[in-house]
This record gives C-alpha cells, structure tokens and sequence, in this order.
C-alpha cells in the first residue's frame, strides 16, 4: 500500500512537471512568434565613431588610437541633419519588421539622457546636446515595426568597470568587489531606465565574453528586464541565459541547432561608419543572402551606420531601397516562412509557408527548368510568386521526380521565386531511390540540357556515369560508344568539359554551394556546376582552404573572385564570390574548377555567437 502511494504521488508530481513544461513552452513559443516570422530586421551602429569613422570602441581598446584622442569625437558628433521618421519611412521600405539599434557601445557613450551614476551621455557630453535615442524610438513605434536595443554590457570608458584596453585592466574584482558592484548596479540602472522609458521587445545584448554570468549578475538583470516586458526577448549574448542563437558575418553553412536565430551582417566590412570602407556587397548578394537565411529558418538582421550628422549614406540606402523591392514582390516567400526542405531533395535554397501547404523555390539563375526528388504527392499548382501572368507546367518523370518548365517565365533580376501550391502539406520521401539513367540513355536524350543536368546530378550524389565509359582526361581521342539517335551536342559538351568528368567524385555536402559539384580525385579542385545565367556572382562558403586560382573549364579563361565577411580574428571562412563573364557561359553547363592550395578542409561547426575579436 505505502509503494502505491508513493508511486502515485510521483507519477503525479510527473505529470505535474510536464503539464507545468509544456505550458513554458507554448508561451515561450507564442512570445517568440514574431520574431520567427519578421525574417528581415535592421541594425543600426550609431555613435561618436562616426565622427572620424572608425572602429566603434575597439580603436581604442586596441590601442589603435588612445582613449582621450578617442572621446574627443564627442565634439563632433552633431546629428544636425538627423531625421528619425526618415530612418524609420527608409527601414520599413527595406522589408525589415523590426529595428535594433546601439543604445550604448563598449566606449560607454549613451545615446540617450542616461542618469546612471558618472555615466557619459550624447545629450550631456556631445556636440549635439540632444537626446537621439527617444525619437527614433517614438517613430519606431509609430510605425509599427518591433523595437530592438542594443546594449553593451562592459563600459571600456567607465571608472567602475575593471578592463579599459586590451593591455589595461583598473583593478581586480577580486581585490575591489565593491568596487565592481558599483559598476554592476551602473549598468542594471541603465537598462532600468530602457526598460521604463522604451518598453523593447528585443533587447540585444553584447560583450559578455568579458565576464561571468555570476559575475554579471545575470539573474538579477533577467528580472529588471521582465519587470517591465514579461515576454522580452533576449539574443544569446547574455551568458547563454537569451532566447536565440546570434552569428554573427559568416552566413552558416549548416542548419544553426536553435528553432530561433539571427545573422547580424554588414554591409560592407565595418558596423559604424567608415568613409573609406568602399568594400560594399551588391543589392543581388544582400538579396541572395536573405533568402538563404529565410531558406535555413532565419532572420537577417542587416546593419546600417549613419554618419555623424545623422544622415544614412547613399550606397546603404541604395541597398535597402533594392531590398525593398524585392521583399514588396515575394512578401508571402518571405514572411512567416520555416526552413525549407532538404537539399537532397531539390539542389537550391527553399522554404515552406506558414500552412506548410506551399514550398518556396528561390532561383538564383535563369533557366529551363528545375527538378525536384523525393516528392510523394504532387501539387495542385506551380507559381512564380509576384507575376500572377506566369505560365508554368510541370510533369513527373517518375512517381516522385518533378520537372518544372521554366521556358516562358520572367525572372527577377535577383532572385525568382517559384512556389509549389499543395491541398496538403506535401510528402518528401525519405531513402527515396533517385532517377536512374544509362550513360546510353543521356546521350540520347534530345534535350542536351536535360542530359548534361543528370549527369551532373549523378556525379554530385557519387555516382560517375562516365567512369569506364572511353572518355579521356583531356577530352580528346574519347572512345564513348555512341549509339543511333546519339545527341551530338550532349557529346561535345562532354568532351569540352572531361576535366572535371574524368575520374572525379561525390561533391560538396549541402551548404556550401547553392548547386550540384564534384571533386576531383586529389580533393583539391572543387567542380561547380553552374545551371543557366546566374543573376550575380556565383557564392561559395565554408571552404577552410586558399584558393590558388579559379578557371572555367573547357576554355582556359582565368576568373577573379572576391572574399567577403573574412574576420582576421574568426576561424569562420569568408563568402568567395566569383563573378562569371555571360558572355563565356556554355549554354547546356558551365563548369568552374576552383584550385585550392591543399586537399579540401570544409568548414562545418556549430553555429552561436561569436564570442570577442580580441
């Protein structure tokens, strides 16, 4: 009797602690909502480093200028053109659904009438003499988009805090703890007064490498913060204790572990404004980078830097106004979007709507036509999403490969969204067998697009149709056998092309490449597979390696490339753009070798903050 009673009182007490879980969960869940569905936020880097435009607080920490020549910046800050409306009427153009901008950075430079204890204030201590945090706050609000603020938790300026420069420390908490507490209750009053005066919905933390969350005193500042907005969310740089995962410049290359993260990235190679950063990514790179976030079940949180005067450089709004085409166009691939399906199952980047009755294809070339695998159930209809006029067919070539006709559509000078339109959320196969073709087949398919593609495609998933088949590493002398009805185009792309044919294998995994490749037999030649006429330059991530030249095969031409988000201080490799001439595009496939210095080294580690550039 007494072993039943404590049974039950456990499976009680059980049933209890999972009620109370999964009641966390769903309210959890519903404070995340908005976040999961704005997809495009804007960031903004504000601060006294405008001035003479450089690297906001770590100039100094760095020792790159001192701390005094540093401050002095504050005598040019005016703000004298700054208009908030603008700001806002510019960033809700863009697409963005919520703002996040730097209330305070680690020079400890408040943007807004701050009382805290010996706290330096643009208001108090700047040329401009004015609060500039509050009125974009108000026309934030006003508008409708979500309020994100920025705080950094050091304060490399402050007398109470122990660090002020990489090789400078005040003092040891150890040896002056009240000291630090005075600092701790420094910082806790500012987001005290954020709190009351701004009512966020997103407080966007940074700098917690420095410290522990013991040290910081994280609980206590988790209950200031839900004081005052009991559903805050916070980004993860508040010593694990935030609600999503922050990378930050390298887009990831694997699916990040959390249902809820963000990519903070620049648009050119600095966070505040620096007159002499010209190395700006395009309007189409800033575009195809949203869509692969939105295809891995992301935000893009795109960061501006206005000048000190207050007004937004020309080539940044350029970007967001380009971006605000495009996301005005394709709002329902956009918003509310999950992560797409996998990439066995179509080559590309994709995501599912909302009703998971609809699958999103972004196209980032022109071309015929596009197959998917693995497919159980066939849609109703196929769509280009923002030209209602489009005509697309599509059939199976078998029970679950589709091919999608593109020959009569117009594709948007970025990215082209194609959306499959079920009854019911669609069915993808798992272990599916995939097409399987003859090289005698391929030859004589009449279509030598279709043909070269599924050799492509096969030699991506290991399977090397060529192998044995008489062809030549050079392409000449081939002993292919070609049978009647042999398609000689398909023959001669073959053999302009066996370099990257002959004896090469299994390509890339999904991530790194949006496409089909190989490799060759040494691991160090990638073989892209470039399908139709790309609408920019083609991106390449996760590649550990140098890169010692890059080619397009079958006809000598040597082509440049450009890496970019490349941190010295970061083991995360750059993006290598490389910008194919149309005019050397094969009409079936171009192929492009990328010669590394060594075998292949891919990176692929788990995706979170990136702590410090130290």
């Amino acid at each position: 009797m007494k072993n039943s009673l404590v049974k039950a009182i456990f499976l009680g007490l059980l049933t209890v602690s999972c009620s109370i879980n999964a009641q966390k969960k769903q309210s959890e869940d519903k404070k995340m909502e908005w976040f999961k569905n704005a997809k495009l936020g804007i960031f903004i880097h504000w601060g006294i480093y405008s001035v003479d435009g450089i690297s906001e607080s770590w100039a100094f920490f760095n020792n790159y200028i001192s701390h005094d020549n540093y401050m002095k910046q504050l005598n040019g800050f005016s703000a004298s053109q700054y208009k908030p409306d603008e700001w806002v009427d510019l960033i809700k153009s863009s697409g963005a659904q919520y703002a996040v901008i730097t209330t305070k950075h680690h020079d400890g430079v408040s943007l807004w009438n701050s009382e805290a204890e010996k706290a330096t204030t643009i208001p108090a201590h700047s040329l401009a003499k004015k609060d500039v945090l509050s009125p974009f706050v108000t026309s934030l609000k006003k508008s409708g988009l979500k309020t994100g603020l920025y705080f950094s938790l050091p304060d490399w300026s402050h007398p109470y805090y122990d660090i002020n420069t990489r090789t400078k420390k005040r003092y040891e908490i150890k040896n002056d703890s009240q000291r630090w507490q005075q600092f701790v209750n420094y910082y806790q009053t500012q987001l005290g007064e954020l709190s009351s005066q701004y009512h966020p919905d997103l407080l966007w933390f940074d700098g917690d490498w420095e410290h522990s969350s013991a040290e910081w005193q994280t609980p206590q500042t988790l209950s200031i913060l839900k004081k005052y907005n009991p559903d805050i969310i916070i980004n993860s740089r508040l010593n694990n204790h935030g609600d999503y995962d922050t990378p930050e410049q390298g887009i990831p290359v694997i699916n990040p572990q959390s249902r809820y993260w963000e990519l903070c990235y620049t648009m050119n190679d600095s966070w505040g404004y620096q007159p002499f950063d010209n190395h700006y990514k395009t309007p189409n790179m800033i575009i195809r980078t949203l869509a692969d976030v939105i295809s891995m079940g992301g935000n893009l949180l795109l960061d501006i830097g206005p000048k000190s005067d207050g007004t937004i450089p020309e080539k940044q709004a350029e970007i967001l106004r380009n971006l605000g085409r495009w996301t005005s166009k394709n709002k329902k691939a956009v918003y509310g979007t999950d992560r797409g399906i996998p990439f066995e199952n179509f080559k590309g980047k994709s995501s599912v709507s909302e009703t998971k009755k609809s699958i999103f294809l972004y196209l980032e070339e022109a071309k015929d036509f596009v197959k998917i695998y693995g497919l159980g159930s066939k849609p109703d209809a196929v769509k280009i999403v923002g030209d209602e006029n489009a005509k697309v067919n599509f059939s199976f070539s078998n029970d679950a490969t589709m091919n999608i006709d593109l020959s009569y559509i117009k594709f948007d000078q970025d990215v082209t969204v194609v959306e499959l339109i079920f009854k019911n959320p669609p069915v993808l196969l798992k272990n599916f067998e995939a097409d399987s073709y003859s090289l005698t087949d391929l030859l004589q398919n009449k279509s030598s697009k279709l043909a070269v593609y599924d050799i492509a495609n096969a030699l991506h998933n290991g399977k090397n149709l060529l192998n044995t088949s008489g062809i030549t590493s050079d392409g000449q002398d081939m002993k292919i056998p070609q049978p009647a009805k042999t398609n000689p185009e398909t023959v001669q792309w073959i053999g302009k092309h066996a370099e990257a044919l002959y004896g090469t294998g299994k390509g890339l995994p999904e991530g790194h490449y949006s496409g089909m490749s190989a490799l060759s037999k040494d691991r160090q030649t990638i073989y892209l597979f470039v399908e139709g006429t790309p609408t920019g330059p083609i991106a390449l991530k996760g590649i550990k390696n140098g890169i010692s030249r890059i080619r397009i095969v079958g006809e000598g031409s040597i082509i440049s490339h450009e890496v970019y988000n490349k941190l010295y201080w970061s083991e995360t490799p750059g993006i290598v753009y490389i910008d194919i001439p149309k005019e050397r595009l094969d009409k079936n496939m171009t192929v492009i070798a990328v010669l590394l210095d060594k075998p292949v080294e891919l990176y692929r580690e788990k995706v979170g903050a990136i702590e410090n550039n130290l």
